[in-house]
């Protein structure tokens, strides 16, 4: 405990999900945040729960103005700002290139990746002036490989926040400041339920099916979780981490890294059954 003591973060996204867990480990390692989302009620009953060290804004994070006002909210009342989380997200249109609507596309790519250069925008010369800061952008494995979600344009989009991390890190760091993103595999989110359609409300409850259909996707037997994200960026926030820069973080237990062993000997078996009834 205590990795955070003395730092100010801003969460974006921290309603549900990986925002609102990140949000209260980060207060549980002694930070104090400034928590955004556009839903009112919920950011609200967080902010009563985590105490004094944590405020809320309604922050749409496509709408510049909106997210000016939220870094501004973060000096007026801590004074500083050490860690920006760019977390929020949401599920973009699925189907093949042939369907896909302008409209949906241009949404999506706003609240994907407009939303993270407006933070990175309007946090860096405050993080200049004080010579020193962390900017976390969450990616996904979808933005480094095909396949890995099931809309095409969600991985677009995270393939951009990745390169557009990577890009502004070799800018900022001669500052000091640190940028880096997460890319999570399958963690247990509403995420899933919201891409399929169903309503933010019925998606919420959908983590436990979750954990279910994703434990054996990965090497490591379990779906992943919100606090593996949130630990990571913990991680990311603090000084334990102040060489890394221009880095993704992969967290999704070695979903990305291959065949699964169990798979390859599987195939190996039926392999050597096939050549055994060819030999016949």
């Amino acid at each position: 405990m205590g990795r955070l003591d003395g730092k100010v973060a801003i969460i974006t996204g921290a309603t549900s999900g990986i925002g609102l867990c990140t949000a209260e480990v980060f207060v549980a390692e002694g930070a104090r945040i400034v928590i955004a989302g556009r839903r009112a009620p919920e950011g609200e009953a967080l902010a009563r729960r985590l105490g004094g060290s944590c405020i809320f804004r309604q922050t749409d994070v496509t709408v510049e103005e909106q997210m000016q006002a939220l870094i501004a909210l973060a000096v007026e009342k801590f004074g500083r700002i050490d860690c920006l989380f760019n977390n929020a997200g949401g599920p973009a249109q699925t189907g093949g290139i042939e369907g896909l609507d302008v409209e949906r596309f241009d949404a999506a790519m706003a609240t994907l990746v407009r939303s993270v250069m407006l933070g990175m925008k309007h946090v860096a010369p405050i993080m200049r002036q004080q010579g020193s800061g962390s900017i976390i952008n969450n990616g996904s494995i979808a933005g480094r490989l095909a396949g890995f979600s099931s809309s095409m344009v969600y991985g677009a989009a995270k393939a951009a926040v990745i390169h557009f991390t990577k890009c502004v890190a070799m800018e900022l760091g001669e500052s000091g400041i640190r940028v880096n993103s997460i890319s999570p595999g399958a963690i247990a989110t509403g995420i899933f339920g919201k891409a399929l359609g169903l309503s933010t409300e019925a998606a919420e409850q959908t983590p436990a099916v979750m954990r279910e259909v994703y434990k054996a996707a990965q090497p490591i037997p379990r779906a992943g979780l919100p606090d593996d994200i949130a630990h990571a960026a913990v991680f990311l926030a603090s000084d334990e981490s102040s060489f890394v820069n221009g880095h993704d973080l992969v967290v999704d237990g070695a979903m990305t890294g291959g065949r699964n062993w169990s798979q390859q000997q599987a195939g190996y078996v039926a392999l050597r059954k096939a050549f055994d009834q060819g030999a016949g």
